[in-house]
């Protein structure tokens, strides 16, 4: 009897060592996603020549609030990463982001592909190196003012992008989608063509993306929205510092949500502007709207981000319609003062390089965050045709269409703004330096491009 008891004990014990060796492991076992925050002040120290708008005749005067970049770095279950910087700035120049990538690389050994440089758009914010480069005539001290400032913002954010890569901690990942009604499409025919101004019953983009990122003991940590409109609430007799209404949005956040950074990315929305504006009031009130649109969000149970990154970036070469050398010559007289910069800009080219390449090398950035949403960072100035038609198109469950990325060289018209004309499509080329106008195949091959970065996304 006593032999049969102890056989039963030690059966019992067997199965329960067996149980416990084909349990799930605990929760803090598993691997999970890590984040990583940073921010810096990018505030100018001294009176600097303001982006934007051409008619300003004289440097800033103060500030409204500072200027930031921020990052943040995330870090899939199987040790991908990637960083996001975000910025109250115009937009970053070619030459910029290299500059700014290359440094990361050497110092962080993080790949250009898994890296997105964003920007606000803000026309409250310094002139760049190498950005807008016929919009300005400086002089050389203004001109050097502006260097100063490229030189050490591109030091500011690389050592931005090590502190958040060095801050990384588990998290939790989750998406949800508000709404926000002040853009207003600005794209207004008239007898002598299209206009800015207020079109109510043009295409427009009012959703309002939203990133959360939670610690381990569920606490807000971060949070990530974008909004498809111009940050130009304040206009061009504006000449204090500031974000604009998205950085009343970032400010308006961090202050509801103690110990949590807010960061902000621009959509397609180049076509699109602030209704009303003009006044410190409404960017205000416009960036307390946005605000609030994301604390809806967040107040709602969100969609978590289950599974790994993916990253990708890849160029393509968008044609241009390049005017002769005679053309530029005529031009070069032109009673435009900025038509005459222009051309004299593309007769100098010229004469070093012998001739102007007809095709502009566009990057397309793909970041993939788990297996539902799918973020397409466009660089330029996109209209909002292109997140229409790629939601449409594409039928990855949430599809984040990102402008103003990594390389803010000129308007990305569609087709159907190139037909129509206008600022969009023509003359906004000559404040950026571009030879001249995109071809009207444009369109297509950027989203084409992003079908084939992306075919597991596309519909049958």
């Amino acid at each position: 009897m006593i032999e049969k008891i102890r056989s039963s004990f030690v059966l019992a014990l067997c199965l329960v060592f067996v149980r416990l060796d084909a349990a799930p492991a605990s929760p803090k076992t598993l691997k999970t996603w890590k984040a990583g925050l940073a921010k810096v002040a990018i505030t100018p120290e001294k009176p600097i020549w303001m982006s934007g708008y051409a008619n300003r005749n004289k440097p800033s005067e103060g500030k409204v609030h500072d200027l930031y970049a921020k990052a943040l770095a995330l870090e899939d279950p199987a040790g991908k990463r990637m960083v996001l910087v975000t910025t109250d700035l115009i937009g970053f120049s070619r030459s910029l982001a290299e500059q700014v990538s290359a440094g990361v690389k050497k110092n962080s050994g993080l790949p250009r592909e898994r890296l997105l440089l964003t920007s606000s758009h803000t026309h409250t914010g310094p002139v760049l190196r190498d950005s807008l480069i016929t919009m300005y005539d400086l002089n050389p001290e203004q001109a050097e003012v502006v260097k100063e400032y490229s030189d050490k913002l591109t030091e500011q954010l690389v050592e931005l992008v090590e502190k958040a890569l060095q801050d990384l901690s588990s998290a939790t990942i989750s998406y949800g989608t508000g709404q926000a009604d002040f853009a207003v499409n600005r794209r207004v025919a008239s007898p002598t063509g299209f206009r800015i101004g207020i079109n109510g019953e043009g295409p427009v983009d009012h959703s309002v993306p939203v990133l959360r990122i939670d610690d381990r003991r569920g606490n807000l940590r971060a949070v990530v929205m974008g909004y498809a409109c111009h940050n130009t609430t304040l206009t061009g007799e504006f000449y204090q510092l500031s974000g604009d209404y998205s950085g009343f949005a970032q400010y308006a956040l961090e202050e509801r949500y103690p110990g949590a950074m807010a960061l902000f990315v621009t959509g397609c929305g180049a076509d699109a502007n602030p209704n009303p504006r003009s006044t410190l009031e409404l960017a205000e009130r416009h960036g307390k709207t946005l605000a609030e649109a994301v604390s809806q969000v967040l107040a709602k149970p969100l969609q978590p981000v289950q599974g790994g990154l993916k990253t990708r970036l890849e160029f393509i070469n968008l044609p241009l319609v390049v005017p002769s050398r005679e053309e530029f010559q005529t031009r070069s007289q032109d009673k435009d003062i900025y038509r005459q910069r222009h051309a004299r800009h593309m007769l100098q080219r010229l004469d070093q390089q012998g001739k102007i390449p007809p095709f502009y090398s566009y990057p397309i950035q793909l970041c993939q965050l788990g297996q539902d949403l799918t973020v397409v960072a466009l660089a330029g100035e996109v209209v909002v045709d292109y997140a229409i038609r790629l939601r449409k198109e594409l039928s990855a469950k949430t599809l984040w269409p990102i402008g103003y990325a990594n390389d803010v060289f000129a308007y990305i018209p569609s087709v159907r703004i190139l037909k129509e004309g206008g600022y969009e499509a023509l003359s906004s080329g000559i404040y950026y330096g571009m030879p001249g106008p995109f071809a009207e195949r444009v369109e297509e091959l950027i989203v084409s491009k992003v079908k084939e970065m992306a075919p597991k996304a596309q519909k049958p």
